[in-house]
This record gives structure tokens, C-alpha cells and sequence, in this order.
């Protein structure tokens, strides 16, 4: 039997990094696609470099690896950012897909794609949210998944491409990057702990989202590509939290683990710059089809990711 092999793009990000380590336990090779410097987890990775917005890029790199599987995890993946620069959210977020769609179309038949699809698709629409809710987006970053997870659905039924959208709900780790509100959270509190800051600067406290863990939904991405037909699945815990309650358990955590207690109201400030141009109040995913058909359940929650976020950044580790 031939080894499978895997493109990954964005595989320098958090959940490029677990899915990585994941394909290589499996018996993967496993290449990936990223601006060069970017450095993959382990050293058997194979790197093509280039740019998301390059067509000819992306697609020499999926000529030259062969892959049976694509998981395409790049994108312009910060919402807030998405506001600031909205025309290359589109070309890096929504056009790659359809490059790769229309490679593995005309090319690559049997193989398999992936698309990162995004919880921020569903905006204002009434939690829960399931594969069958209405999108309704809110922000730049929110349209362009969109147009990406909707392109997907036509050349599945159009081409009989085997593509699937994994509508991923927030999924965080000790790999987020700290321009994301969680990581920037338990960075903050353990920075303030060791007596390296002063307060922590939020802007919408009351946001209400449902966070996993990244390692979990990696294993969801790819059993989706283990299926006989292609679906699209939500992936989520279904559980709701606030950022409010995030921080709060940080700082219990926090004390856990120093043996220092803080006044929330001392060392948390709000400020209104950071609030998001259109907010999105309330996400919370029903994962039952993915339960029923994957076999998928989340093995975190919500207080075990909150403590080993702030475990991991009070022993100052380096974050990637």
C-alpha cells in the first residue's frame, strides 16, 4: 500500500502545527505550503514556498507534491485584521480555494480537500448553530469564508469533487498567537503574575463564543477525509463562555498556580478601540452530526484549555 501524502497549507500556524504532527504519527508525508521562513514543526516536513495569492504558487506546490490529501488551513485568519486590510483577506481567504478546486478538478480527481471553513460564517444567526443554519457574516474575514465554504459545495455537487467544509468553532492552544483575545489573555495574566505587566486591555468583554481545544479539531479535519462521502461538519464543543469568564478563569488559574490573587477590577481595563467595527454576540456549535457520523467528541473543555493555556505561559515558554 502507497504512504498517503498530505499538502497542508498554513501549516506554520497553530492548527497547521498539531495537524502536522498528527499526519506524521499517522504514517503521512506530509508537505507544506507557506511564505518562506516559515518553519514547519518537525524537520520531516516537506516546505514549498510561496503565497496564498499566487495562483502558480500554490499550484506548483500541489503539482510537485502529489498529494492524495489537502487541507487548506491558510487564510487571512484574524477577524479584527480583516476590518483594517479587507481586499487581501479576500485574494489570501476566498480565491486559494477555488485555485485548488479547479487544480485536483482538472488534475487530481481522486484526491481529497479539506476547507478550514469558520464559525464566524453564521454572524448574527441565533445560537446553537448547526450545518444547516443560515450564514449571515459580520465581518470581512466572516464573507470571504464564506465564498470559500460555498465554492466547496458547488464542486462537490457539480464536479463530484470529494471537498468538504469543517465549520470549525473557536479552537485555541498554547500555540495561539497572542493577537488572538485568548492567548493575548493568558500571556497577560501570567505576565502580570511574574510582575512583567501592569493590566490587561480588552475590548468587548461580554462576546460569548464556544472554544476547543486545536489538537481535538485537527482529528476532525481529517476524519472527514477518512469518510465514503463528502459532508461538511461542524466542529465545536457546545459549550458557551464568555471573554469576561475567560479572564476570570485565567486569573483563578493564575492563583492556582502563584498562590497570587488579583482584583479583576484593578488589572482588567476596557477600551473601546479594540471593540470590532460589527460585533458577533453569541457563537455555540451543535456538533451532533459530527458525533454520529465521525465518532468525533471533544476530549478538552472550556476550564481544562483556559488552565493549561496559563500553565504553559507562566513557565515562559516561547510561544511559535
Amino acid at each position: 500500500m502507497a504512504q498517503l501524502r498530505a499538502l497542508v497549507t498554513g501549516i506554520g500556524g497553530q492548527d497547521g502545527s498539531y495537524l502536522a504532527e498528527f499526519l506524521l504519527e499517522k504514517g503521512y508525508e506530509v508537505h507544506g505550503f507557506g511564505r518562506r521562513g516559515t518553519k514547519p514543526i518537525d524537520d520531516r516536513v516537506t516546505m514549498h514556498f510561496g503565497d496564498l495569492v499566487d495562483p502558480a504558487a500554490l499550484c506548483g506546490a500541489i503539482a510537485e507534491s502529489q498529494p492524495s490529501e489537502i487541507y487548506n488551513l491558510g487564510a487571512e485568519s484574524h477577524v479584527g485584521d480583516s476590518f483594517k486590510q479587507p481586499a487581501y483577506t479576500w485574494r489570501a481567504t476566498a480565491e486559494p480555494v477555488l485555485t485548488i478546486l479547479e487544480y485536483v478538478r482538472w488534475n487530481m480527481p481522486k484526491c481529497r480537500v479539506y476547507q478550514a471553513s469558520s464559525s464566524e460564517m453564521f454572524g448574527v444567526m441565533p445560537a446553537p448553530q448547526d450545518e444547516h443554519t443560515a450564514f449571515l457574516p459580520q465581518s470581512p474575514y466572516a464573507v470571504a469564508k464564506c465564498a470559500a465554504h460555498q465554492t466547496v459545495q458547488i464542486y462537490r455537487k457539480a464536479y463530484g469533487v470529494f471537498a468538504v467544509g469543517g465549520i470549525l468553532f473557536n479552537h485555541e492552544s498554547e500555540r495561539r498567537p497572542n493577537r488572538f483575545v485568548t492567548r493575548k489573555i493568558s500571556q497577560s495574566v501570567a505576565r502580570i503574575a511574574l510582575g512583567l505587566q501592569e493590566a490587561l486591555v480588552l475590548g468587548n468583554l461580554e462576546a460569548r463564543r464556544d472554544w476547543g481545544y486545536s489538537p481535538d479539531f485537527v482529528r476532525a479535519m481529517w476524519l472527514m477525509l477518512q469518510q465514503d462521502d463528502p459532508l461538511d461538519y461542524v466542529v465545536a464543543t457546545g459549550e458557551t463562555h464568555s471573554v469576561g469568564e475567560f479572564v476570570a478563569l485565567a486569573f483563578h488559574y493564575v492563583e492556582e498556580f502563584t498562590g497570587k490573587r488579583f482584583d479583576i477590577n484593578e488589572r482588567v481595563r476596557v477600551d473601546a478601540s479594540f471593540k470590532r467595527p460589527a460585533e458577533v454576540p453569541d457563537l455555540c456549535g451543535d456538533a451532533s452530526r459530527a458525533e454520529q457520523k465521525l465518532g468525533w467528541v471533544p476530549t478538552v473543555r472550556f476550564a481544562d484549555l483556559v488552565r493549561r493555556m496559563v500553565k504553559h505561559d507562566l513557565g515562559g515558554s516561547e510561544q511559535r
